[in-house]
């Protein structure tokens, strides 16, 4: 639309209406996603639904309110890595609760290879005013943090398992574990000590002529230095997220008693641990569909649990995953068309 301004006539400018453009593809990639889901959830095998329904009964109900707990904790070490920043002021605990729920909800639920989440995740922070440097560099450490207390996680799940079934399992375990030890450590020194953000943009702008003036991938790897070297807020953060893990092992103990197969608390310590680390190793496949039920079916093994059972419980934890997740895609989507609405209207 054309503006007056003064005496003179303006042009609409075309950045504009590229960038309305953009936000309108975007808006409809993300329903488009969503349709995806429901599709997905229509072809559901309900038969399988409605027997560990029949199994289990509105008791498992309780897997969702009890997800607080998870998102929580998570929320919590996110705001630790935050608070350092001017602009994360505005950032309440409990916004930092709905964007963590959002963004494992695309991660679980969405097609996308398990960093979807992270992305949305600067995007929503950029709504309370973060920087996105800023933001993407908290992801980025918050991820790092993740595989450190995904290993630990899995090494005492390890060391429990070794105890409790014997030295059988002693050899795959200690191999599995020495072969994943190098990813966090490499990963920690390579964003402590290197600039690999900078170069990555100046490769690009050299590659396919992509604008590297606003140096945005030198002020990333400054601010993932700075944070990395935050050893206390590290340390809060890493515990917080390793609690928020050992918090899920309640869900298999709990469906499991449902299923009337009882286990104690430190098996179901061992099995949420081994599916967690199988789940994180196949962060390439949308929503580690086969992963996690591969994992329970395997490790479940060793406890006595027959294949049937174990896939009963993950199908059980992919209940909770779609309960839960589906009303943080809903609110998401009704905020972006919120967002969207706004920044459409005339000034």
């Amino acid at each position: 639309m054309w503006t007056r301004k003064g005496s003179c006539i303006e042009a609409p400018d075309p950045r504009t209406k590229r960038v309305s453009h953009a936000r309108t593809l975007a808006y409809l990639g993300s329903i488009v996603g969503l349709a995806l889901l429901v599709g997905l959830a229509l072809r559901t095998d309900f038969s399988a639904l409605s027997q560990i329904w029949r199994l289990a009964g509105r008791s498992l109900l309780w897997l969702v309110p009890y997800r607080s707990v998870y998102f929580f904790c998570f929320a919590l070490g996110w705001r630790q890595l935050l608070k350092c920043y001017p602009g994360a002021d505005g950032l309440s605990l409990g916004y930092l609760w709905w964007v963590s729920s959002v963004r494992e909800a695309i991660d679980r639920l969405l097609p996308v290879a398990s960093v979807g989440g992270g992305i949305v995740g600067v995007r929503l922070l950029a709504w309370r005013g973060v920087a996105r440097i800023q933001s993407s560099a908290s992801v980025i450490v918050e991820v790092i943090l993740t595989l450190t207390a995904s290993y630990l996680f899995a090494a005492l799940g390890a060391f429990f398992m070794v105890k409790l079934t014997g030295i059988s399992a002693q050899r795959p375990t200690l191999t599995a574990l020495a072969m994943t030890l190098p990813i966090p450590i490499t990963c920690f020194l390579l964003l402590r000590y290197g600039r690999w953000f900078g170069r990555l943009e100046r490769l690009l702008s050299s590659m396919i002529g992509f604008d590297g003036s606003a140096d945005r991938g030198a002020a990333l790897d400054l601010e993932l230095r700075t944070l990395l070297g935050r050893g206390r807020a590290l340390l809060e953060a890493g515990a917080l997220q390793f609690a928020a893990m050992a918090s899920a092992s309640f869900e298999i103990w709990l469906v499991l008693r449902l299923f009337g197969h009882p286990v104690d608390a430190v098996t179901a310590f061992v099995l949420e641990g081994a599916t967690q680390a199988v789940r994180h190793l196949a962060f390439f496949i949308p929503g580690g569909l086969g992963a996690q039920e591969a994992g329970l079916v395997v490790f479940g093994g060793l406890f006595g649990i027959d294949a049937e059972t174990a896939l009963a419980v993950s199908l059980a934890k992919r209940l909770r995953e779609v309960l839960c997740g589906l009303p943080s895609l809903i609110s998401w989507q009704w905020l972006e068309a919120r967002h969207l609405r706004l920044a459409r209207m005339p000034c």
